[in-house]
């Protein structure tokens, strides 16, 4: 019987420098998740930090992790080198209703590092371009330089439509610039068959939500992946609960209605 509480050394492939705090990590390890599905990860000694698997569900020799140096752990994987090993745990969590996705025109929305569960689940769609409908990616960052997603953007847009926002524009930009509630004006969707899926931060989301339901997106519809801190990722240490449920166990993908006000 598999040890839930046990790391996997794995190695480093490859490291790109994606934002000024921000890496990609390739991980030599074949893994089976649904997108929005994460692992623990971290180093001997410094203990692990949740990151959202950002590479396609259907690659079999790697996956990638983005990573944002903000603490302990986080810092300490920055400093690795290629080659280094880091411990896996997981995957954990519940991930997208991929199933009930299908058919649906279908709005991603994700503000700063929230989009690694929206890039695994971009990748899904287009190897699946035919079950679905529309579908849109609205994304929001600080500046152009933060935008985690820059060297995918024109092979995605092959078969999504992507709109970029930024808050701090530079000489060049193009894309638009303000908040991302304010992309929704640029998507057309059947109201009756569409779905949200939504990674980021909460008054983000909770200011989307108020756009969305009006244009006919019933919370039930709207699909978050949340992010709080997990330890254990098998709901024991209670590190993660939101209201009722725990991130760990009940999520990280919620309907809306069952995360609302409830955000970090």
């Amino acid at each position: 019987m598999k040890n839930l509480y046990q790391p996997e050394p794995v190695k480093i492939e490859k490291i790109e420098v994606l934002s000024s705090n921000v890496k990609l990590l390739r991980l030599k390890k074949r893994i089976d998740f649904i997108p929005a599905q994460f692992v623990l990860a971290g180093v001997w000694g410094y203990g692990e930090a949740p990151f959202g698997i950002a590479s396609s569900p259907y690659e079999k020799k790697y996956f990638d992790l983005m990573v944002r140096d903000v603490g302990a752990v986080s810092s300490v994987i920055h400093s690795l080198k290629k080659g280094d090993e880091i411990t896996i745990r997981g995957p954990y969590g519940n991930g997208f209703p991929l199933d009930f996705l299908k058919g649906k025109d279908v709005v991603m929305v994700s503000g700063g590092c929230g989009i690694p569960p929206i890039a695994s689940l971009i990748e899904y769609f287009i190897k699946n371009r035919k079950n679905f409908g529309r579908i849109y990616l609205l994304y929001g960052a600080a500046t152009p330089q933060d935008i985690l997603i820059r060297n995918e953007v024109s092979r995605w847009q092959k078969d999504i439509k992507i709109f970029l926002t930024v808050d701090k524009p530079i000489a060049g930009w193009k894309g638009y610039v303000g908040l991302v509630t304010e992309l929704v004006k640029e998507i057309h969707i059947n109201p009756l068959d569409a779905v949200a899926t939504m990674c980021g931060p909460g008054p983000m989301t909770a200011a989307v939500e108020k756009i969305l339901k009006p244009l006919g997106l019933p919370d039930r519809r709207i699909f978050v992946s949340d992010e709080r801190k997990m330890h254990c990722g098998i709901g024991k240490c209670q590190h993660c609960t939101t209201g009722d449920k725990y991130v760990c166990l009940d999520g990280p993908v919620f309907n809306y209605d069952q995360v609302d006000k409830n955000w970090d």
